[in-house]
């Protein structure tokens, strides 16, 4: 017996000793574990159709829109002088059309498309993202901030007589004075053109000593002024209203915004933007503008000019439905949710907003749109400035990029930088920048909740 109890004595030590190393090795090989970006969802596109709840005739404005939005324009058509692709679908494409930058950028190829002889830039790259270069500064050392095209017309079929240079990136590279835009999905645009200003307002005020906490403020792209008749300044070629699409939130509607793009990204003129960008008259092989209502149409649909159509697309758009399951698992999806919450990324990034009760379409009326944005701009500190203002949106401050679609994304912030998600949310801590508390709140989440919040974000 005396013999058992110390045989006893002498196997627990080891057996403690034992179980003490396998425990510290497990402790240790977790500590190696580190959360990850689960990368580009997989499975089925989860975007790309019609909205629910359309008539048939408004089906069929979506199909023409979606139709054109993909259509390849040719120098006939307007193309040009100076553009930075040949359709709208080109840049939105990751992961159906009217989405963002491709893994694989046509923008390359384009570059000698039909006899061009435009030299690819030297951030221009063939696996992304499509890129739309900004120039910082004038020569004079004045602010600039506009779009220099990336190619020409010059020598492609149909341009015969044209000749313009391309602008000369390398120096531009060199004087550190270019930053980059990539596409932003258009899904669910229509909903988010039927946010109400006042419900924008009403977000903003909402946890106000919370946000107030963390050092989050925002404000809506918009200045409010001595003006005597509205009491608004009109900064933004919109009336006073709050503007809410692009990377800074610069413009109020979907017709402006693709009027805008139209010009800007393809160089076709329209009735909402006149005037070629190159005024050089050997260059111009359609009369201008060069979209326009066609006025002895005999139907409504033949009638719609391009712009018009883009818009429609997009006002039509449905926005991307997320995953329940993947990536991660539903437990881990739901926790990471609730983690997106209590790490207060919800503030900027908002879940919901309801679109207006009176909307003329009723399948944008009294709506969720899921949208996770504030549609705010605010100031993202050193680290994402690019140097360039556009309406009351200064040179560090960036809209609250909806969420809507992001786990099928390839490439994240307004130059496409990374296609990694943690780098993403850690590019948004800087000097100045609002979303430093929260970032700091990320980065004290365990290695498992960080994986959760991560796995929920690419579940959108």
């Amino acid at each position: 017996m005396r013999r058992a109890i110390w045989q006893g004595c002498l196997v627990f030590p080891v057996f403690v000793v034992v179980c003490s190393l396998l425990h510290s090795q497990n402790v240790s090989s977790q500590s190696l574990i580190r959360a990850h970006d689960p990368g580009v969802r997989g499975g089925k596109s989860a975007a790309g159709g019609p909205i629910a709840g359309l008539t048939a005739n408004q089906q069929a404005f979506f199909e023409l829109g979606k139709e054109d939005f993909a259509e390849v324009e040719e120098v006939d058509d307007g193309l040009g002088p100076r553009m930075n692709l040949d359709s709208c679908g080109g840049c939105h494409a990751q992961p159906a059309i009217g989405g963002s930058s491709p893994a694989v950028n046509p923008q390359v190829a384009f570059a000698t498309k039909d006899g061009g002889t435009d030299k690819v830039p030297s951030f221009i790259k063939l696996n992304g993202p499509v890129r739309e270069v900004r120039l910082v500064r004038n020569p004079d050392g004045t602010p600039d901030g506009g779009v220099a095209a990336l190619f020409t017309i010059s020598d492609r079929d149909g341009a015969l007589g044209c000749h313009i240079p391309q602008p000369d990136f390398a120096a531009q590279v060199a004087r550190r004075n270019v930053i980059f835009r990539t596409p932003t999905p258009v899904f669910g645009a229509g909903l988010i053109e039927q946010i109400e200003d006042s419900t924008i307002l009403a977000n903003l005020a909402a946890s106000s000593t919370q946000k107030s906490q963390l050092g989050i403020r925002g404000r809506v792209n918009l200045q409010v002024s001595g003006r005597t008749i509205s009491g608004v300044a009109n900064r933004n070629g919109n009336d006073g209203t709050i503007t809410r699409f692009g990377w800074k939130g610069q413009n109020v509607s979907l017709l402006v915004f693709s009027g805008e793009a139209y010009n800007v990204e393809m160089g076709i003129t329209s009735e909402l933007f006149q005037n070629e960008r190159e005024q050089d008259p050997n260059c111009y092989f359609k009369s201008n503008p060069n979209s326009v209502q066609d006025m002895d149409a005999t139907t409504a649909l033949t009638g719609v000019t391009s712009v018009q159509n883009f818009a429609n697309f997009q006002r039509l758009l449905a926005p991307p439905k997320p995953s329940s399951t993947m990536p991660g698992g539903a437990q881990s999806i739901t926790r990471g949710r609730g983690q997106f919450e209590t790490t207060g990324c919800a503030f900027c990034h908002t879940p919901t907003l309801r679109t207006s009760d009176t909307s003329s379409m009723a399948a944008l009326r009294d709506q969720d749109a899921n949208l996770f944005s504030d549609l705010l701009i605010h100031d993202m500190g050193v680290g994402l400035a690019d140097g360039v203002s556009q309406g009351q949106a200064g040179p560090r401050d960036f809209r609250s990029a909806p969420l809507w679609g992001l786990g099928q994304r390839i490439f994240f912030l307004h130059d496409g930088r990374t296609s990694d998600l943690v780098e993403a949310i850690r590019a948004h801590q800087s000097e100045g920048s609002e979303a430093n508390a929260v970032v700091d709140k990320f980065n004290a989440l365990g290695e498992d909740a960080k994986q959760d919040l991560l796995n929920f974000l690419r579940s959108l």
